[in-house]
């Protein structure tokens, strides 16, 4: 519990704690900020850790001359590329275990229609989970799991990494160093993480749209 609450005090105040790790370890930081990517991003069990807050608030401190925001996004791009790469290899290497038969929670069926799933949207998926948190740890995974041709994850693993690092480091970059955002940044840090969540509830709320409109038709 103790660390949970510390987790969330480090995601809420984010802009502090990563001052200060500036200020203790100087250019060290950049190697602290790319193991934190590289692990959020390479490893289903590590999802808890910041990903658009970080790059906001590591934008944010290279606006204000901390930080070279050069070095920031070309360390934290290969950092989430390798991330997600070694994601796919340990799902493609090991997750189908997970699908044996007589499994409760991992069946066939599912390692099935997974694989069918990213053959038909593999790409868009890739991409746009990255700026979900949480699906952006376990798609790579999936995608592994599901035996997607390595060389069209690759390809939209890079164009998704790129476009997720460079948004949201010039995003801090440029408006983090404004005076209102500055006095409520964790109002601004809450706002990024509402917007990445929210393709995920307009999806659900499609489906389930979805759903109420086959079933009504079901009835009639």
């Amino acid at each position: 519990m103790e660390f949970l609450a510390r987790v969330f005090d480090f995601f809420l105040h984010i802009d502090k704690h990563l001052l200060e790790v500036v200020t203790t370890y100087g250019t060290w930081t950049y190697a602290i900020l790319f193991a934190i990517v590289f692990l959020e991003t390479g490893f289903v069990v590590t999802p808890f850790l910041p990903g658009d807050s970080l790059l906001f608030a590591a934008g944010a401190l290279a606006g204000a001359g901390a930080l070279d925001v050069v070095w920031v996004i070309v360390l934290l791009t290969i950092a989430a590329i390798l991330g997600d790469s070694v994601n796919y290899a340990i799902g493609r290497a090991f997750g189908v275990r997970a699908f044996t038969e007589g499994s409760r929670f991992f069946k066939e069926e599912y390692l099935l229609r997974t694989q069918r799933f990213y053959e038909k949207h593999g790409g868009k998926t890739i991409v746009l989970a990255r700026f979900v948190p949480i699906v952006r740890t376990f798609a790579p995974f999936v995608a592994g799991v599901g035996r997607m041709r390595y060389v069209r994850f690759w390809a939209y693993n890079a164009a998704g990494g790129v476009l997720w690092v460079v948004s949201l480091t010039l995003l801090g970059y440029f408006f983090g160093t404004i005076p209102f955002v500055k006095e409520n940044f964790t109002v601004a840090i809450l706002a990024i993480v509402a917007l990445s969540v929210a393709p995920v509830f307009v999806e659900m709320w499609k489906h389930r749209a979805q759903r109420s409109r086959e079933a009504a038709g079901e009835r009639s």
